[in-house]
């Protein structure tokens, strides 16, 4: 595709710094965990992970799966800290302790397979020992933490780990559950200090519940999707936080009434946002059909071949945020926005 045919995705490293900056103000003195799944939720790790460090003073990020915390960890320097969560095999593991990546354990398989990667590799690994708390999104169930502490601890005063931290997720079905999931998650903390461990990374809050439930939150609290300006679905605009990107298409045909931009579902654009408005420099237009690599909106007087239409971002157009698109069909903003494949040219301004 012609480069001044692509859809793009505009990136503002001033905004980003903003939110982060909102956040942690938000947080404090809870330490930020700044996650960065999915490619910094499709912005671009990279990017993200110089401007978090160098200006806003990120030190503590969350990459999900250890290929992602690997990537992380190349580009922030070695006295910040990388948590990758998933579960992962052997040979992911032995790279992680290698590279000084903490990994989240939450299964006793999980436990064993840390233990003999960090025998093999002679590296002491750091854990963050997942209490399951309710959402049953892996994690060890209360009735098993009693025997998972016992070998994790036996494993730390033989120098295969050390116990850096206790961590688990927040079902947010309601305040009633959650308050129940950090009883849990406390009285888990305090049977592994009785055992002798002392982590000080516990986290159990994620976006939602470390901004606006401040009392569950533990000496961590891990945010992503707000740190990208995007909000919870059905949930309120946040204080000091704005869309970090804005997605981006060109006018390449214009008939009669209808405008042609170069934009479509194989661009991760979902077909299901057909009859949304999108912003113009004429004001919002009616978004009528998604094609393969095309769609079709209403034309305006005056519109031109190379005029940009605005899918979605901060609104300066009259456009709609990602999440209230994703809304409209019954999904998450970082969908929306992770979906985007690679002819979505990716450019990164001030």
């Amino acid at each position: 595709m012609d480069e001044m045919n692509q859809p793009v995705l505009r990136i503002s490293r001033t905004q980003l710094i903003k939110n982060i900056t909102a956040v942690q103000n938000r947080l404090a003195p809870s330490t930020l965990m700044l996650i960065m799944k999915d490619d910094a939720y499709g912005h671009g790790i990279d990017m993200v992970a110089d401007v978090a460090q160098r200006q806003a003073g990120v030190s503590l990020f969350g990459g999900y799966d250890i290929a992602t915390s690997l990537q992380i960890r190349s580009r922030v320097e070695p006295s910040s800290r990388v948590f990758a969560w998933a579960t992962s095999d052997s040979d992911e593991v032995e790279q992680a302790l290698r590279a000084g990546v903490d990994l989240g354990v939450g299964t006793l398989p999980y436990l064993h397979r840390v233990i003999a990667a960090a025998s093999i590799t002679g590296v002491t690994a750091k854990v963050h020992l997942k209490i399951d708390t309710g959402l049953r999104r892996n994690g060890v169930r209360s009735e098993d933490w009693p025997e998972f502490v016992a070998q994790a601890i036996a494993a730390q005063h033989a120098g295969s780990i050390e116990i850096a931290g206790v961590w688990s997720h927040l079902a947010e079905a309601s305040d009633a559950d959650d308050d129940l999931a950090a009883e849990e998650f406390r009285a888990a903390v305090e049977m592994l200090r009785r055992a002798g461990a002392h982590p000080t990374d516990l986290h159990l809050t994620a976006s939602a519940a470390s901004w606006w439930r401040p009392e569950l939150r533990g000496s961590v609290s891990r945010v992503g999707a707000f740190c990208y300006g995007i909000r919870s679905a059905d949930g309120p605009e946040l204080e000091g936080i704005r869309p970090i990107a804005a997605l981006t298409a060109p006018v390449i045909g214009v008939d009669g009434d209808r405008a042609v931009i170069g934009i479509g579902a194989f661009d991760g654009l979902p077909s299901t946002l057909s009859g949304i408005e999108i912003g113009t420099t004429a004001g919002n237009r009616q978004l009528q059909r998604i094609g393969v690599t095309t769609s079709e909106l209403a034309a305006w007087p005056g519109a031109t071949v190379g005029d940009d239409v605005w899918i979605f971002g901060p609104g300066h157009h009259g456009e709609h945020s990602a999440t209230t698109l994703a809304e409209s069909i019954d999904t998450v903003g970082e969908e929306i926005i992770t979906r985007l494949t690679s002819r979505v040219r990716r450019v990164i301004g001030d």
